[in-house]
Order: structure tokens, then C-alpha cells, then sequence
């Protein structure tokens, strides 16, 4: 069931600035990782692309827990 109560706009804020701001690096830092490792080991494309997706979703899966982590900190109701 879901909390009831005002919602704390200062919190709201800073949860969603900090879904931007760690999403936009953690996927930056998966892509970046999956063509780095596909060059090095000279890999084909569909090798590249297939390693980035895992990467990809990796850093999604690690954003949800951390932003789980924060509403915990930072409830987002109060």
C-alpha cells in the first residue's frame, strides 16, 4: 500500500535531479565500457552492441537500487 501524506517538493527535486545526473553516467560509463572492451579485444559490432546492452542494463538495474536506496534517505512523502 502506498504512503499517504504531502508530497515534499524540495525531495521530489532532488531525486529526480539525481536519477539524471546518476543515470546519465552510469549509462555513459556501460557504453563507453561494452565499446571499449569489444576494440580491445578486436570484437565485431553485433559483439560491441550485444555487450553494451548488458552493460546497459546492468547500470539500469544498479540506478534502481540506488535510487531505492535514496527515497529511503529522502522520502519523497511526508
Amino acid at each position: 500500500m502506498a504512503k499517504s501524506g504531502s508530497i515534499n517538493k524540495t525531495n521530489l527535486i532532488t531525486m529526480i535531479s539525481l536519477a539524471i545526473l546518476v543515470g546519465t553516467e552510469l549509462i555513459g560509463v556501460s557504453l563507453a565500457a561494452g565499446w571499449a572492451i569489444a576494440g580491445y579485444f578486436g570484437l565485431n559490432g553485433t559483439i560491441a552492441a550485444i555487450l553494451m546492452t548488458a552493460f546497459g542494463a546492468l547500470s539500469l538495474y544498479a540506478l534502481m537500487i540506488f535510487m531505492q536506496r535514496a527515497i529511503k534517505t529522502e522520502p519523497i512523502r511526508n
